[in-house]
């Protein structure tokens, strides 16, 4: 794709309503029986500048708020029209449940198509969307799934879902849950006494013998504790959701906290699933911090929630298994310093998809977000536009 100018874009807010049935909101306040969803539409203002102005590259992530990253406002900026459609969940995912993020996300691109006018539907998966954009096209083409992990239906395979023709996945991670895993404390032995923890296997203390570079040994003990981890966690959710089948008053939920969810390896050892990333440090600041801090992943959960976005067995959102249930044309693009979703995860991602019609892209030094990065910004985004170039 030739290089230009940088186009002048406009913001467009759009709101998508439907009705649903549920026994309680899922998020705060609003009509009981209606689901609102945020859309921002991100066009350069003259739309016969761009590409293709039929074409629109569909951004969503379970909790949303994407729509002023650099990549989406970069490609605007080229001329793609692109739309980044927030769930329901919005900038909160305490109660959010993957099956759900797929209907809203679903009733987006219906928008898009109904509404908006556009012909070709390309998903914009960054990150956490990478999945989840798996995850969508995955029940878009092969719908299976009539219930959520916790046993509530919700049938996708009624949901009408309409197929894109193709994905982007952009420093895309495996999934939540998985990732989830990977970053999980695993010297927690009991999660009712967060704070006593096994000296061997916790990464930040100074006493703990292993320590980085980490040997095969140590690491292939500690992932296997991480694992066992999410299963306790896993079996005591599903106990007490069995305990709370005959709550009075229809109680049905529990909210609770799991410490302890940002202490991989990766982040203090650079052996360990290679790049170009800076030691000892991860996409939301000083591991050692993050580990116990607030903003952690599944920091606060509640039951179903755990089921849905959490569980290492149980989840739907497995970008892994859902890539495999996939036909269109994919571009997967790592970047090579990122601190959030490693090679590994790139490759995993690519390897899954089942078909040729795929492309692998690595962009040098590039780090999670592009931030004070325009030299590899522009070289993602030229991918991006020739990969599209090129489609059928």
């Amino acid at each position: 794709m030739q290089a230009h100018e940088p186009l002048e874009i406009e913001r467009i807010p759009h709101g998508v309503v439907f009705k649903e049935d549920n026994p309680f909101k899922d998020t705060y306040a609003g009509a009981e029986d209606l689901v609102f969803c945020e859309l921002m539409q991100i066009v350069p203002k003259d739309r016969s500048a761009g590409p293709d102005p039929k074409q629109v590259i569909v951004f969503s992530h379970p909790i949303g708020g994407g729509a002023y990253l650099p990549m989406v406002t970069a490609l605007a900026r080229a001329g793609h029209h692109c739309v980044y459609a927030n769930t329901r969940f919005r900038g909160n995912d305490t109660a959010l449940i993957m099956e759900k993020c797929v209907v809203d996300f679903g009733a987006g691109i219906r928008y898009c198509k109904e509404r908006l006018g556009y012909d070709r539907v390309i998903l914009g998966g960054w990150s956490g969307g990478g999945s989840l954009s798996l995850f969508y096209q995955s029940e878009a083409e092969q719908p299976r799934l009539t219930h959520t992990p916790a046993g509530e239906p919700l049938d996708l395979t009624a949901a009408d879902l309409i197929p894109a023709d193709g994905i982007l996945l952009l420093a895309a991670h495996i999934s939540r849950a998985g990732t989830l895993t990977e970053w999980m404390d695993a010297s927690i032995l009991d999660e009712s006494k967060p704070f006593e923890r096994d000296p061997k296997l916790n990464l930040y203390d100074p006493g703990n013998p292993n320590q980085p570079p980490y040997d095969a040994e140590f690491l292939e003990r500690y992932r296997n504790r991480q694992i066992e981890r999410n299963r306790r966690i896993t079996s005591w959710v599903q106990q007490r959701l069995h305990d709370l089948e005959d709550a009075p008053n229809g109680q049905r939920e529990h909210c609770f906290t799991t410490h302890g969810t940002m202490a991989d390896p990766r982040w203090l050892d650079p052996a360990v699933d290679p790049n170009q990333r800076r030691p000892g440090w991860c996409y939301l600041g000083d591991p050692r911090v993050v580990n116990d801090g607030p903003v952690g992943l599944a920091r606060f959960s509640t039951l179903r929630s755990w089921m849905s976005q959490w569980s290492y067995d149980h989840s739907n959102g497995d970008g892994v298994d859902c890539a495999a249930r996939t036909s269109v044309p994919t571009l997967v693009i790592g970047n090579l310093a990122d601190d959030a979703c490693t090679p590994s995860h790139t490759h995993r991602l690519y390897d899954a998809i089942p078909h040729e019609r795929k492309k692998l892209v690595e962009i040098d030094g590039a780090t999670h977000y592009y931030f004070n990065q325009p030299a590899q910004l522009a070289e993602a985004v030229a991918a991006c536009g020739d990969w599209l170039g090129c489609l059928p």
